[in-house]
């Protein structure tokens, strides 16, 4: 088959590989769609994401398909079966699998990232990780179901409440997600600071009350100009030093940052306590998507929130390298790869 295998910094190659056969306990899926995510960017660039990347290993885990061979144990699943995989697969043995905290558990394997993953013609996974889509979801919407299922464990995690007045930072996919998100838990007001102007566009469309360009206009003074003068919970969705900064800068009394947005691992930020302690703030972070994804498969299925519109290009998978080179792909929303 055909697979992006990471080889090292910069350096991703379209190559023949042999398809791994199921185990008892496994499946193999033949793959639809698998988009590129942020985390695929950092690990290109050399850096690490939600988990260390050894090369060579075939990237991709945000992917749907449809089952094409099953191992003798398993179940739930016939060939033919649309479906999608949560990428994330814990031991259920570690101190944190058996205390309800299985996102941190000690030896994860993360498909996509520790193994093979979706940037290919077939992928290899255990009955577990997978997911049914039923039939009314497209492959492009199903494979959405892996970021939808972060954004929902950082909403847990934010609570946003109704009434509350909500800031996002930064509208790319991510942060159009969360902003669909922060609608359905009933914010009376959202607003979304975004340099692209197609991106705030879009996210009026789907919901937002303000939006700002942080290049043309000061923040401070859009929210002074509406009436704005509390933030109940900022959403922070870029990971760049200045747009945490920011988080940290516009939060309200007794509010909450939630940093959601990937930094780089050597990124630091100055903060003052003092602050923290006028203001009585809470800072969280959201860690990828612990016993969410058959929520998010749901909330996609009942169409109560619309990634259709999030999708900006599909690329074949013997192109995908032009995604990674060219920097503009990166800007302009979910890439989808088509084997």
């Amino acid at each position: 088959m055909k697979a992006a295998v990471y080889l090292g910094k910069h350096i991703l190659k379209v190559q023949d590989v042999e398809v791994r056969p199921p185990a008892a306990d496994e499946v193999v899926i033949k793959v639809q769609a698998c988009g590129v995510c942020g985390t695929d960017i950092h690990i290109y660039e050399g850096a690490e994401g939600a988990a260390k990347c050894e090369p060579p290993t075939i990237l991709g885990h945000e992917f749907s398909g449809i089952v094409y061979e099953m191992g003798s144990n398993v179940k739930n699943f016939r060939p033919g079966d649309r479906v999608c995989v949560d990428p994330n697969d814990m031991c259920g043995h570690c101190y944190f699998c058996r205390n309800g905290k299985a996102h941190f558990c000690e030896n994860m394997i993360g498909i996509g990232t520790t193994v093979d993953g979706g940037f290919a013609e077939f992928c290899t996974v255990r009955e577990k990780q997978v997911y049914s889509i039923g039939d009314s979801l497209s492959f492009e919407e199903a494979e959405m179901a892996e970021p939808v299922a972060c954004c929902l464990h950082g909403m847990d995690l934010t609570e946003v409440k109704p009434g509350d007045t909500v800031l996002l930072i930064g509208g790319g996919t991510i942060g159009l997600i969360m902003l669909q998100l922060v609608k359905l838990s009933g914010a009376s007001a959202i607003i979304l600071v975004e340099p692209v102007k197609e991106k705030r566009e879009l996210a009026v469309k789907l919901g937002a009350d303000i939006t700002v360009d942080p290049v043309k206009n000061d923040l401070g003074e859009v929210l002074s100009a509406n009436g704005i003068n509390h933030i109940d919970k900022v959403i922070e969705c870029v990971g760049l030093k200045s747009t945490v900064m920011d988080a940290l800068r516009y939060v309200g009394r007794g509010g909450t940052v939630m940093l959601f947005g990937l930094t780089h691992p050597d990124c630091e930020v100055p903060l003052k306590p003092f602050d923290v302690f006028k203001k009585e703030f809470s800072i969280k972070a959201s860690y990828i998507n612990p016993y969410t994804q058959g929520r998010a498969v749901e909330l996609l299925n009942s169409g109560r929130i619309n990634v259709r519109d999030l999708i900006a290009d599909k690329v074949k998978l013997t192109d995908i390298i032009k995604v990674f080179e060219d920097s503009s792909y990166r800007s302009c929303g979910k890439i989808i790869i088509e084997p």
